[in-house]
């Protein structure tokens, strides 16, 4: 089936896969470490790229290959790369680029893992990271040096869920010849497509949205065919490929992602309007809200506005904390995009591990709550905030 001109949800099903010679509607999975070869000369077509073929799982897989062809196709891209996480994906994309004496420039709102990796392991390699404030295209451009290589950002923001102009971004890095690569965890393919702005690589933590189910950890970089094709060379010698099984239920997620995705739009807008509405809620953060400062920006970029809504409760940590807690249905967990409802403060799960003069100068307080909504109705999730709320 020719999928180019198929709907989102069309590709989501069909994307990457057909019956294979068994008839077997569903992907196999493919869980061996090795495969065998009839002549040696097809095993050295295959290991020097010159035939297609599969020779190791660490350097390529079938069911993993049946993710990349269906993400692509999601992300209007050329091809893509899955890895074992989120942060395999997005350490290997950084290591494909960099190299000693190089210079990235950041956004200053970023997922606590990459934050750690840009600040602790970057300088080790001699690669120099300026952050800054990339909703402010001239804070972006000025710190742009001579030996500038990537600017790397999030849109929407984790967790206070700002937005980045796309087309302004990339305008700004074509101009000095710069590679740009956008976090689009929190939006997915469905809400957002970074490439179609002129964005060059996607990166996706596929544990959250794409697996939808709280049951698979992986990672997945959209892109151009000859980044890609970079991006394995170090995937093979990082060891950080997706495994078959994961594959599999990523495979089976992805079926149903603008379903899903449609169902935490709705939620998103439902509780974050009751939240900004609520006595006991100081502030509340979501691009669907007029409210929001980014919010006509939001609309011009994105499909729906997701299903993660932060807030502020009128109080301190403890209050905050005894909030959470106090939490029923909504499960106290460190994720997002799963189908049930999971509520965190940030600064005691994705962003404990900068220290506490960083959160504050990032606006992250102490009383700044995480909902990643799931896609339990509307009004039971508002019952439940509101039997916590009225605790505290």
């Amino acid at each position: 089936m020719a999928l180019k001109r198929k709907g989102f949800s069309t590709k989501a099903v069909h994307g990457g896969e057909k019956p294979d010679a068994l008839g077997a509607v569903a992907t196999p999975i493919y869980e061996t470490s090795v495969f065998a070869f009839t002549s040696t000369e097809e095993l050295i077509d295959v290991m020097s790229g010159k035939a297609g073929g599969y020779l190791y799982t660490r350097f390529d897989n079938p069911t993993v290959r049946a993710v990349e062809k269906k993400m692509a196709l999601l992300e209007s891209s050329e091809d893509a790369c899955a890895f074992a996480s989120g942060m395999a994906a997005i350490t290997t994309v950084i290591f494909t680029m960099v190299s000693e004496g190089d210079h990235i420039v950041a956004s200053r709102d970023l997922y606590g893992g990459t934050l750690n990796f840009f600040q602790e392991f970057m300088p080790r390699f001699g690669v120099e990271v300026t952050l800054v404030d990339a909703t402010d295209m001239d804070d972006v451009e000025k710190a742009i040096k001579r030996n500038t290589i990537v600017i790397y950002t999030e849109t929407p923001t984790n967790p206070l869920l700002k937005i980045v102009d796309l087309q302004h971004l990339a305008a700004i890095a074509k101009k000095h010849g710069i590679t740009t690569i956008v976090d689009s965890t929190l939006a997915t393919p469905y809400n957002l497509k970074p490439i179609k702005f002129g964005i060059d690589v996607v990166v996706h933590s596929a544990t959250k949205y794409l697996g939808g189910h709280n049951d698979v950890t992986a990672g997945i970089v959209c892109g151009s065919k000859d980044f890609i094709q970079n991006l394995k060379r170090n995937r093979k010698i990082l060891g950080g490929i997706l495994d078959a099984t994961a594959a599999w239920l990523l495979l089976r997620g992805l079926k149903t992602l603008a379903l899903r995705m449609e169902r935490h739009n709705q939620n998103g807008m439902q509780i974050a309007k009751f939240l900004e509405k609520h006595p006991k809620v100081e502030k509340v953060y979501y691009p669907g809200l007029s409210s929001h400062p980014q919010h006509s920006l939001a609309k011009k970029q994105m499909r729906g506005f997701g299903g993660v809504v932060s807030f502020e409760i009128k109080g301190d940590f403890e209050k905050t904390m005894q909030f959470v807690e106090s939490l029923k249905l909504c499960l106290l967990a460190a994720s997002l995009g799963g189908t049930e409802t999971l509520a965190t403060q940030p600064a005691t799960s994705s962003h404990y591990l900068i220290t506490h003069e960083q959160r504050q100068k990032l606006g992250i307080t102490d009383q700044l709550v995480r909902l990643a909504l799931g896609i339990e109705d509307p009004e039971d999730i508002i019952a439940d905030l509101k039997q916590a709320l009225n605790k505290i």
